[in-house]
């Protein structure tokens, strides 16, 4: 007697499990019951769970009888002429989709040739296994696994071509590559998803060697006359928005020029790029604090009493302005409502982005790194026939990780651009290695990829094959001009008077204690005594009683509120101590502090 579960309910016995199985089996292939079906049957619990819900990721696979699949070429013709659809096929019992606990039932053929009598169930395809994204991985069968999902990751955040209508578009924070192109080495997925069409990346030109060091730990070399060329380019989109608000009263904001009377005036030169309608024009060039949207508010407090007086009249300035750190040049302006019907600007600002040292590169096999170093044409190395890598990789990223891929699409796009043709590297269904590397040779190559490559320094040969070819590359959004951070003096918190957090905020960067450590180890303790001081200050302390005294400015004179004029010394602490000093008083602590002469 096997147990029945629907959707996690009890809901009876059966006698005969084998007979009640095949049953439900065949209902659901021949449309008798719903194709949302599926079941699993727990031998060791000796239950059968059958399962109708939504919310489980289910599967489409062939349906096999007796070690030959159900789907014939007759039924693959009738889809080509489009007579059949793929509806059809589920309809006519030929295809059935399982969920994760009925695959536990089932054995699955990874292809035709495998298939014997046991097997239940025919897989459409090896490569749908993956995703979207992943699928778009050439050569994903020789990759270590968690690599690929790594370079499945990194061409989510590349940049290319992404929306056809970008121009009449305001995006937050995009970025638009200048001179995308289409893999030479590709797989069935980017003709699929139309891939020609939102491309993003670049087939370089890459040697595989060392240069001075300045690739080590993953990072990349770049040729100066590569970028001058237009390699990695792109510009940077940001919007900048402000509505015209209504509160209460009949009080409303206002978008305009705000007038010298106006609370929180900045000044004329934060103005000057404002037209008469207080909106900024377009291709006006722009820095930060610079005002692209000016607008005045109402008073945030309002009271019968100040009806009466003129402050009250007084509207406050409340522009958009650029945030600190940007820059660039005003690209497009919307005005516009939103949904209330109120006044609505967008400002569009655009910024050319030119690959500099810190930007990050990927290939599609997760094989990230950042520019370390930026060489003249001039000065970067050349193989015999006169070609100059665009990049250069460091060979120390493949061993352990294992990326063999990274290596045969370099093979494959070597022998693509020369052939002028696109190389097939769908994952479980690529062009064999053999066949590559024998057209490279018929075109007078070597057919392990490599050459003989010279110092672009001194002109001398190198002692050793350099493996160089093509490869795509892609431009990940992570640039340093949007993590660039620097702070002298600046804006600081309220309550510890510490320097504010964050870039945007025109913050500093915390030092904790294993940061000081590294300056004490390396000899420079005296930089602490400047890096420590962000919140000096100087408080008068009683040396009777070692309590913090008062400092009477109008009288300039320092007491203590316990031993009234007793002896009186100024000392230099951190504020974030007198804080805490503050917090112990709070809490009924005498936190007595004993002075010492410094001398």
């Amino acid at each position: 007697m096997a147990e029945v579960y629907l959707n996690g309910k009890f809901v009876g016995n059966v006698e005969n499990k084998d007979e009640f199985i095949e049953r439900i089996k065949s209902d659901r292939r021949s449309g008798v019951m719903s194709a949302n079906v599926n079941f699993y049957y727990d031998a060791k619990l000796d239950q059968i769970c059958v399962e109708s819900l939504r919310g489980r990721t289910r599967r489409p696979l062939i349906i096999v009888k007796d070690g030959i699949p159900l789907l014939t070429e007759k039924h693959i013709k009738q889809l080509q002429k489009k007579e059949i659809s793929w509806k059809d096929l589920a309809d006519q019992g030929i295809l059935e989709y399982l969920d994760a606990a009925e695959e536990e039932n089932a054995l699955v053929a990874f292809s035709e040739s495998e298939l014997t009598p046991d097997h239940s169930h025919l897989e459409i395809s090896p490569l749908c296994m993956l995703g979207l994204v992943t699928t778009l991985v050439p050569f994903g069968q020789y990759i270590q696994s968690a690599r690929l999902s790594i370079g499945s990751k990194n061409q989510k955040h590349a940049i290319g071509f992404y929306a056809a209508n970008f121009p009449v578009r305001i995006d937050m924070d995009v970025n638009l590559l200048h001179y995308p192109q289409a893999p030479i080495v590709n797989s069935i997925m980017n003709d699929l998803c139309d891939y020609d069409k939102h491309p993003s990346g670049q087939n370089l030109v890459i040697a595989v060697m060392c240069y001075k060091g300045y690739n080590m730990e993953d990072a990349i070399i770049l040729n100066k006359g590569s970028i001058e060329r237009g390699l990695g380019r792109n510009s940077y989109f940001r919007p900048a928005i402000a509505d015209e608000l209504r509160y209460s009263g009949g009080l409303t904001d206002e978008i305009c020029i705000p007038d010298k009377e106006v609370k929180g005036y900045k000044s004329e030169k934060d103005y000057r790029l404002l037209e008469d309608d207080g909106i900024v024009f377009p291709e006006a060039v722009v820095k930060e604090e610079d005002v692209v949207i000016g607008k005045t508010s109402p008073p945030r407090f309002l009271s019968s009493l100040e009806d009466y007086s003129l402050a009250s009249n007084i509207r406050r300035e409340s522009s958009v302005a650029l945030r600190h750190g940007e820059k660039g040049v005003i690209d497009f302006v919307l005005i516009t409502e939103n949904e209330e019907g109120n006044k609505l600007v967008q400002v569009r600002i655009r910024d050319q982005r030119i690959p500099e040292i810190g930007d990050k590169f990927v290939s599609r096999h997760g094989q990230k790194g950042v520019i370390g170093l930026i060489v003249p044409q001039s000065d970067m190395p050349f193989t015999a026939s006169g070609v100059v890598p665009d990049l250069i990789f460091t060979p120390h990223g493949i061993p352990s990780r294992m990326t063999v891929s990274h290596l045969l699409e370099i093979l494959g796009a070597k022998t693509g651009a020369l052939a002028g043709r696109y190389i097939d590297a769908t994952t479980f269904g690529s062009e064999p290695e053999e066949r590559i590397r024998k057209e490279l040779l018929s075109m007078g190559f070597r057919e392990d990829g490599t050459e003989t490559m010279y110092n672009g320094i001194t002109g001398e040969q190198f002692q050793v094959k350099i493996f160089i070819g093509s490869m795509y590359y892609q431009k990940i959004k992570h640039m340093v001009a949007n993590k660039l951070q620097a702070r002298a003096r600046g804006p600081i918190q309220l309550l510890t008077r510490q320097p504010t957090e964050g870039r945007a905020k025109e913050g500093g960067l915390r030092l904790g204690e294993m940061e000081k450590d590294t300056l004490v180890a390396h000899g420079a303790s005296l930089l602490l005594k400047e890096r420590f001081d962000s919140d000096k200050t100087i408080v008068p302390v009683c040396e009777g009683c070692g309590l913090i005294a008062i400092y009477d400015a109008q009288k300039d004179k320092r007491y203590c509120p316990m031993c009234g004029d007793s002896d009186v010394n100024d000392i230099e602490i951190s504020y974030a101590f007198k804080l805490i000093l503050d917090e112990f008083k709070s809490l009924g602590i005498y936190p007595k502090l004993q002075l010492k002469s410094k001398y």
